[in-house]
C-alpha cells in the first residue's frame, strides 16, 4: 500500500493561513474546520467556566464529562448507576448544542459532553470515536493554545483509492470548530502527538495548555 502524507501549516503567531478550512475539508471527507468559531471573549469566558467546576484525574490528562460518563476502559457509554452518573449538560453546553443544530452540523442536540485538557506533552493515540456509542457527528471545540491534530486513513479498503494510507496534520486554533462526519468520522483516525511543540512555517510553535470540548449525542449504553 502506497503512503502519502502532508501538513497544513501554522503561521509564524501559530494561527493558520485562509487555506487550511477547505484544504482539511477536501483532504479528509467529511471533515469540516471552522476557524473563529467562537470570538476570543467567548473562548475565554468559556474556558472560565470550565474551570470552575470539578476535574476527574482518572486519565493522565484531566477530564469533565457531562450527560453520560465515558468507561474508557470498558469503550462504552456507561448507563445511569450511581458510580456512573455525570452531571447534566452546564447551560454552556446546552447553549453551544442548540448552535450546533441550528447552524445544521449536527442533526440533533448533543446529549453527551467531555471536555479534555492537555498540559504541553501530552497527547491522545489514533482513534475513531466509538462508534456503538455515538452518532454520526462530533463535534469539537479548541479553546486555549493552538496544536495539531493528525488524521491518518489507515486503509486499505475494498479498491484502490487516492485516500488509502493517507494521512494529514490539521492546525486547531482557538476558538475552532472541528466537525467530523461520514469517513472523517467513521474510518479516518484522529490524534495529537504527545510533544511540547509542533512544527510550523516559521519554525517550531509551542504549545500552552489546551482544552477541547466534544459535542457527541449517545446511542447506546452499557450496565
Amino acid at each position: 500500500m502506497s503512503e502519502t502524507s502532508g501538513q497544513l501549516s501554522f503561521d509564524a503567531d501559530g494561527s493558520q493561513p485562509p487555506s487550511v478550512p477547505s484544504a482539511a475539508s477536501a483532504a479528509v471527507p467529511g471533515l469540516r474546520y471552522i476557524a473563529g468559531w467562537l470570538a476570543p471573549d467567548a473562548g475565554t469566558a468559556l474556558l472560565a467556566g470550565i474551570d470552575a467546576a470539578s476535574w476527574s484525574a482518572q486519565l493522565k490528562r484531566r477530564v469533565q464529562h457531562y450527560g453520560h460518563r465515558y468507561d474508557y476502559g470498558r469503550r462504552a457509554v456507561a448507563a445511569d448507576a450511581p458510580r456512573a452518573t455525570a452531571p447534566p449538560l452546564p447551560v454552556w453546553a446546552r447553549e453551544l448544542a442548540a448552535r450546533l443544530v441550528d447552524e445544521g452540523l449536527m442533526g440533533r442536540e448533543a446529549d453527551q459532553v467531555i471536555v479534555n485538557e492537555y498540559q504541553p506533552g501530552q497527547g491522545i493515540s489514533a482513534h475513531v470515536d466509538c462508534v456503538p456509542c455515538f452518532g454520526p457527528v462530533v463535534a469539537a471545540i479548541s479553546l486555549g493554545s493552538s496544536c495539531l491534530m493528525d488524521f491518518t486513513n489507515p486503509g486499505p479498503g475494498p479498491g484502490p483509492g487516492p485516500d488509502e494510507g493517507t494521512k494529514l496534520a490539521v492546525p486547531l486554533a482557538p476558538g475552532s470548530l472541528l466537525v467530523m462526519a461520514g469517513p472523517a468520522r467513521y474510518a479516518w483516525r484522529h490524534a495529537i502527538a504527545a510533544r511540547k511543540s509542533d512544527p510550523g512555517a516559521a519554525g517550531r510553535v509551542p504549545r500552552g495548555r489546551r482544552v477541547s470540548v466534544t459535542f457527541r449525542t449517545v446511542l447506546h449504553t452499557t450496565q
